[in-house]
């Protein structure tokens, strides 16, 4: 089983900053694709940003230039620093594994439960 468990969200004012991370555990042999999603409360979730294995990000238009997506492999764990937050940015934050290759030769994609960021004005 694979299990993905986020931290590092909370409350900060505009303008300031956090770090999330998310750890994925289980019996993993690899993850193709890391990536941070956020669903603010009446809207859709959409993704912030996304990292391949070999390093390759991608960006929300709405966050490129102020937050910044890193992982160590190693340790399968995503990161995702949110500088100069704005109170559009407040919303739950879901962290998501893409192609999780499992040492009994399973494959598959999982969710972590979430972690709020709230960002006062």
């Amino acid at each position: 089983q694979v299990q993905l468990a986020e931290s590092g969200g909370g409350l900060v004012q505009a303008g300031g900053s956090l770090r999330l991370s998310c750890a994925a555990s289980g019996s993993i042999f690899s993850i193709r694709t890391m990536n941070w999603y956020r669903q603010a409360p009446g809207a859709q979730r959409e993704l912030v940003a996304a990292i391949t294995g070999g390093g390759v990000t991608n960006y929300a238009d709405s966050v490129k230039g102020r937050f910044t997506i890193s992982r160590d492999n190693a340790k399968n764990t995503v990161y995702l620093q949110m500088n100069s937050l704005k109170p559009a940015d407040t919303a739950v934050y879901y962290c998501s594994a893409e192609g999780v290759a499992t040492t009994f030769g399973r494959r598959g994609d999982y969710w972590g439960q979430g972690t709020q960021v709230t960002v006062s004005s």
